[in-house]
């Protein structure tokens, strides 16, 4: 009997969808014959030249400034439940460190010197370090994502594969945008861009946007009364374009980011035995870290690009371009006022690209992208590892060359990283792609060190109603 009923139940289920999928058809049908419906052809640059995302045969994930603007994206770390197979997010500790898998590869410790497995560009330039590469969005005109490996067209740190990140372009007419988001927390965040043509003729261009995001911590420490996982970050980029002729512009470009947001906060799911005074805080948001409540990044960075369209068929581009970052960061990973696990961190890179393209495309069968990519970066930094009120490993990179040394606890002492690399590619759609590429290890060049720092950021924010960011408690560098 039982069976019958819900054999009867199944029948009209699908009795009632028949009948409903069929009154659709037919109210359908006549927009359908009317007109015909086709989609938004969406313009992305994944192999090096532009193109539709319906003719780009790879694994791409591309968004408009319309959707990201729908779909609330504020910084890259928000494309995690977008994208497939994409997992990026903030560092320990950190606002706009990256942390980037893509089909599972990736790097997860940002430590400096580290190549990532994932690429993070900016308007065709390569950010080799994790720090500041998260992203904000605005004045945005696509992000695109392509999974990997992508070590053809975009190198050897792109295994997992590459995001870019495309700003949006000089316009002839003159226009600006503002923005301004005000929620709980005390979330303020202000956006606006203004770009245009300088002269009648249209040759000469620019643009220029900002962007101040801030919003309250969602906890405190509980000891100093400090604000924790914080946001203060303010960012300006500006573009000036010469459009000398038809066939030949110049376009430069600059951007720069200060990250002056404090400590993220870290839960305590167990309490420590040897701070048995210390239970796990109440509020999973709550700290009682006893290291400075700083965390600042500084990044900038400038780019000259030359776009020269030979002919119909041929069009060459050349980009340079130079980047810089700067980073002090606190981890208390014990959670506790007691120095058990105590970690302060200096990081600082510095890169210099040039890249040459030649894109042949005569719109036949043969189409392809040939060229030419240099890289000279430097990264350095000092690890302060304090463990147990001991100075466990001064960890440090030198600007100049030295021997390592061993000390009574194992670490070492090691020059300051540097590395050349240059690559050629030229993939073709009817010839399998050949590319070479050679890393070679250059010696330290002769240059001040930046660290320790000669200076110290000011112990208060820019706005006023940040208390004091340091602890009560002074870092133990020793």
């Amino acid at each position: 009997m039982k069976r019958n009923h819900l054999s009867l139940a199944i029948g009209l289920t699908l009795s009632l969808g028949a009948l409903q999928t069929q009154a659709q058809d037919t109210a359908a049908t006549p927009a359908v014959e009317g007109e015909a419906v086709t989609l938004d052809a969406i313009q992305v640059t994944a192999r090096k030249r532009e193109e539709t995302l319906q003719e780009v045969p790879v694994a791409v994930t591309a968004f408009t400034a319309e959707s990201l603007d729908k779909l609330n994206v504020r910084d890259i770390g928000d494309l995690d439940a977008l994208v497939p197979n994409l997992t990026i997010y903030a560092a320990r500790g950190s606002s706009s460190t990256v942390t980037a898998y893509l089909r599972g590869v990736g790097q997860s410790d940002p430590l400096w010197g580290v190549d990532p497995g994932v690429g993070i560009y900016l308007d065709d330039v390569y950010i080799a370090r994790p720090q500041g590469a998260l992203l904000d969005v605005f004045d945005v005109e696509r992000v695109e994502v392509l999974r990997g490996p992508q070590g053809t067209l975009y190198g050897k740190n792109t295994i997992g594969g590459a995001i870019k990140y495309i700003s949006r372009g000089l316009s002839e007419e003159t226009e600006g945008t503002a923005q301004v988001t005000v929620g709980n927390y005390g979330q303020l965040d202000v956006k606006a861009a203004v770009g245009g043509s300088f002269n009648e003729t249209s040759t000469l261009r620019g643009r220029l946007s900002v962007a101040s995001l801030n919003r309250d911590g969602f906890g405190e420490n509980v000891v100093t009364n400090q604000e924790v996982s914080d946001k203060e970050i303010l960012a300006l980029r500006g573009q000036l374009g010469a459009y000398v002729t038809e066939d030949f512009n110049l376009q430069f470009a600059f951007d720069w980011m200060d990250d002056q947001s404090g400590v993220r906060g870290a839960q305590m799911l167990e309490g420590n035995r040897f701070v048995p005074t210390a239970p796990p805080m109440d509020s999973r948001y709550d700290v009682r870290n006893g290291m400075p409540n700083i965390n600042d990044t500084s990044m900038a960075g400038a780019s000259m690009t030359a776009n020269w369209r030979l002919n119909d068929n041929w069009n060459g581009k050349y980009v340079f371009a130079k980047r810089e970052s700067d980073t002090e960061t606190n981890i208390d990973f014990d959670t506790t006022q007691a120095t058990i696990a105590d970690v302060k961190a200096f990081y600082s890179d510095e890169q210099v690209t040039h890249e040459i393209q030649l894109n042949y495309d005569a719109g036949g069968r043969h189409r392809g992208v040939m060229g030419l990519y240099v890289f000279d970066g430097e990264a350095g930094g000092q690890v302060l590892n304090n463990f147990f009120g001991l100075l466990y490993g001064d960890t440090r990179a030198r600007s100049t060359p030295t021997a390592s040394r061993s000390t009574a606890t194992g670490a070492s002492t090691s020059p300051r990283s540097s590395t050349s690399t240059w690559a050629c590619a030229g993939p073709t759609r009817t010839s399998a792609p050949t590319c070479s590429t050679a890393v070679i290890p250059t010696a330290p060049t002769a240059r001040r060190s930046r660290w320790p720092p000669t200076s110290t950021r000011p112990s208060t924010s820019r706005t006023s109603r940040r208390r004091s960011r340091w602890a009560t408690r002074p870092p133990t560098t020793s």
